[in-house]
């Protein structure tokens, strides 16, 4: 049941041997497959805060992503004038604490097979596993699967996920 995320965990440890110097920012500064998630941390004015020492345990949209939303979602969210918005949704993807793979399997296995989280915004995300993957469900169950595991950083982790989660 867990060979896939197990998979992808050692795949991104692979990945990511020499990353663990870099902080969260830089380190999806450095991955192309972070662009859009760049710069809507850039538009959000987070880039200082996900640079600081966390820990944390970012569940990262990947472009492909970003691109599920509805058309001219995420223009509109990088407005100025939609920043705390933007915010917002960002920091729902982020947990305080360093998170890995094995703990989130783990988690979800000791709490019925799901496990809810708090998240920097306020809100909560449950996450579970199904058919081998890590799912992050948002509080309009909404899911996005871990694609990529465990890219360790010097403040923290980060989860590929491939959509983006929004809170209520």
């Amino acid at each position: 049941m867990l060979i896939n995320f197990l998979k992808y965990s050692i795949l991104s440890l692979v990945l990511s041997a020499n990353v663990s110097e870099k902080n969260i920012v830089e380190t999806a500064v450095s991955n192309d497959n972070f662009s859009t998630l760049v710069a809507a941390v850039q538009a959000g004015d987070l880039v200082d805060a996900l640079s600081s020492e966390g820990p944390f345990t970012v569940f990262a949209p990947t472009n492909d992503g970003f691109n599920k939303l509805p058309e001219g979602t995420l223009g509109s969210l990088l407005k100025p004038e939609n920043k705390e918005t933007l915010q917002s949704i960002l920091k729902y993807h982020v947990v305080a604490g360093k998170f890995m793979a094995g703990d989130v399997v783990k988690a979800i296995q000791d709490n019925d097979g799901q496990f809810t989280v708090e998240t920097l915004q306020g809100n909560e995300l449950t996450l579970k596993l199904w058919e081998g993957s890590v799912y992050v469900i948002d509080a309009k169950g909404n899911k996005a699967k871990v694609v990529i595991a465990d890219v360790d950083t010097s403040n923290g982790v980060i989860h590929a996920i491939d959509s983006v989660v929004l809170p209520e």
